[in-house]
């Protein structure tokens, strides 16, 4: 029988090396500018939609979210195949490890000292990929947060946590097809997702709750303009 812990790591390090792509970072690189050093200092898709405008947001939110799609699709063609039916049966679970690892190598990339984006959009492809289902519900309390409240750390919070909730009620109702002995490890990783997507957040909670959070604007920031971290 093979070593299904292997088979976990395996699958971390598959989405692990994807996530290490940092799309914004990379945009940046491409107009000679390095977006850990402007606005928030993050490499996600906000941080890049304000300081380059819509087109540099949205290759970046394009390339966030392919990645675990990409990691997903790579431990899909290793491990469906497999001749042992232990590792048939838990391909669902380490599909969704590959997309766990994705956002660990987007929050955490090893060449950026560990000091990457803070997975949302990485989320977001997880979810499209895992559990298509999810999307409706997730993508639309994001987007009425934002429309309301013009925050979009609020939306990525309430949206991360919706993931959870789905994730838990959806597999309870058996419609994410989900094996039984794989479930509660499944809802466990989806927990630590939404924990470390909160916590990646806490600087965003503080200014919501101080009053003092940037809100989102079609407008682009200034070239050099800082925003409070």
């Amino acid at each position: 029988m093979e070593n299904m812990i292997v088979n976990r790591i395996v699958a971390l390090l598959i989405g692990y090396a994807c996530g290490l792509f940092l799309s914004g970072y990379a945009y940046s690189k491409s107009k000679k500018k390095d977006i850990t050093k402007m606005g928030s200092g993050n490499a996600g898709t906000t941080n890049t939609f304000r300081i380059f405008g819509w087109k540099g947001g949205l290759i970046t939110l394009i390339g966030d979210v392919s990645k675990p799609i990409v990691a997903i699709l790579v431990t899909w063609l290793i491990f469906h195949n497999s001749s042992y039916e232990t590792v048939r049966e838990s391909v669902r679970l380490l599909e969704f490890y590959a997309g766990f690892g994705c956002i660990l190598g987007h929050n955490f990339p090893f060449y950026m000292k560990f000091k990457g984006g803070k997975g949302i959009a990485c989320t977001g492809g997880l979810v499209i990929a895992f559990c298509p289902i999810e999307v409706p519900i997730s993508l639309g309390i994001f987007v009425l947060t934002v429309a309301i409240t013009k925050y979009v750390s609020l939306g990525s919070i309430l949206g991360v946590i919706s993931f959870f909730i789905q994730t838990v009620v959806f597999g309870e109702l058996g419609i994410i097809n989900l094996s039984p002995q794989y479930k509660l490890e499944i809802y466990i990783v989806a927990g630590i997702i939404m924990v470390m997507a909160i916590v990646r957040h806490r600087a965003n909670i503080g200014r919501l709750l101080n009053g003092t959070e940037n809100k989102f604007s079609f407008s682009k920031q200034k070239d050099g303009e800082k925003e409070g971290k």
